[in-house]
């Protein structure tokens, strides 16, 4: 089974579109979170991208990926696509 991910975006950010599209494809499960709307996010986000807002950043068991491939949040999610 797939470690759960949180997908931090912001509306309108062409990086995070393509990731989430490429997420979806592979049937990858996330919850997104909008940095805009959530202050502690945006706070997170900043800890973990020294100190920008870059998204998408994605965390997932405990591990923080910064403007990550599709790959690379499926491997480290555990998940097998198909």
């Amino acid at each position: 089974m797939a470690e759960p991910v949180l997908f931090y975006t912001r509306p309108r950010c062409p990086y995070s579109f393509r990731l989430r599209r490429a997420l979806r494809r592979r049937g990858l499960a996330f919850r997104e979170v909008d940095i805009w709307e959530d202050p502690a996010a945006a706070a997170a986000v900043r800890l973990a991208a020294g100190g920008n807002e870059t998204v998408p950043t994605i965390e997932v068991a405990g591990r923080w990926l910064v403007n990550p491939t599709a790959d690379q949040v499926c491997a480290a999610a555990g998940h097998r696509p198909g």
